[in-house]
């Protein structure tokens, strides 16, 4: 039987390549994301590979996800595979000069988007007692480093939530994975920045940064395990990075 993956964030970035991948492994779409010109473009680019269905909401509102999900065509419904990619870093400020804004955005994004999403595609999941969660996380949910402060702790909250789905998700024969990137060259760094371009290119000046399609090929070989196996949790860096304050430029 074909199966289904439905992916937040899929507009760019990793859940962007991710969804290449997946069509190009006969995989159905359920694609995600704020921006309803890129989930239309993506959608018709991929549509010559499999069946894709485009859901716009923002996961930061609650309503906006469940009637999202409660929208679903019945050749949708089924949802074998969910990946929990939306997520944003906003600002880079020590915690004294941090925006309560920034603060707002990040977890409700990384946090309660991720617990939004995930709630109103468990139950099925349950019912079923089958099916697939990957979260994305980050190094930052690892270590925390300078100025990280906020973005650090929603990316450990995303650690947490990994760790505390897959304990209860496990009798109901449910897997729970999460992958935990370094340096990735995507418009994360642009976000941060708040859109100074210059700013963000030089994140990934100097060295060879992940690409979203490494990425993209990490999450295809998890999900495609054997249904026994179950990879817990797996950090990924680019080689000129050794840890989140560590990076080998000009290498």
């Amino acid at each position: 039987m074909q199966q289904t993956a439905l992916i937040t964030g899929a507009t760019s970035g990793i859940g962007k390549a991710t969804a290449k991948l997946f069509a190009k492994n006969n995989i159905n779409l359920i694609i995600c994301g704020r921006r309803p010109e890129k989930l239309k473009e993506l959608q018709q680019e991929l549509a010559t590979l499999t069946k894709v269905h485009t859901l716009q909401f923002d996961v930061r509102y609650k309503e906006q996800v469940q009637n999202a999900i409660n929208s679903l065509p019945d050749d949708f419904k089924h949802i074998d595979i969910l990946i929990n990619n939306a997520g944003n870093a906003h600002g880079l400020s020590s915690i004294q000069d941090g925006s309560i804004d920034d603060w707002d955005a990040m977890i409700d994004g990384n946090v309660k988007g991720l617990l939004y999403v995930s709630k109103a595609i468990i139950p099925q999941m349950v019912d079923r007692n089958n099916g697939f969660i990957l979260n994305i996380g980050s190094i930052a949910g690892k270590e925390v480093y300078p100025n990280g402060n906020v973005y650090c702790a929603s990316k450990f909250a995303v650690n947490a939530l990994n760790k505390g789905m897959r304990i209860d998700l496990n009798k109901h024969n449910i897997r729970v994975s999460a992958i935990h990137p370094g340096l990735v060259e995507t418009e994360f760094s642009e976000v941060r920045f708040k859109g100074d371009t210059d700013k963000a290119k030089t994140v990934y000046e100097g060295y060879k940064a992940l690409q979203p399609e490494d990425i993209a090929d990490i999450i295809y070989f998890v999900i495609s395990r054997p249904y026994h196996v179950n990879i817990e949790d797996l950090v990924v860096y680019p080689t000129a990075q050794a840890s989140p304050t560590i990076l080998n430029k000009n290498v």
